[in-house]
């Protein structure tokens, strides 16, 4: 993806979001704005996302991820600009792909 206009960030979300289902509502939340990515937990428990796309339903996206499903308590967010070779931790053929913990 490397088109003009295309926003690509990197994610990290702290609080109550393992254990919540984030991690599927994220990959709904980004299928449903025709978004790609991944998401993955990491270790220390935060949330990690790479998403891309247009600006505005990559906005409303990190909106959504303020929320979080039901369930979550999102305490923050920390928000990177990153490159399209992110991207690249896909799974082949994936728009957007649920990774295993890292």
């Amino acid at each position: 993806m490397n088109e003009p206009g295309t926003v690509v960030l990197h994610l990290l979300v702290r609080g109550r979001v393992q254990g919540v289902g984030y991690r599927g509502w994220s990959e709904h939340e980004a299928t449903r704005l025709g978004l790609e990515g991944w998401v993955r937990n990491r270790v220390g428990g935060a949330v990690e996302i790479v998403v891309a796309g247009p600006a505005e339903p990559v906005e409303a996206f990190v909106a959504a991820c303020r929320r979080g499903p039901f369930r979550a308590r999102v305490d923050d967010i920390a928000i990177d600009q990153a490159t399209a070779r992110e991207l690249e931790h896909r799974r082949p053929g994936e728009r957007f792909s649920v990774l295993s913990t890292m």
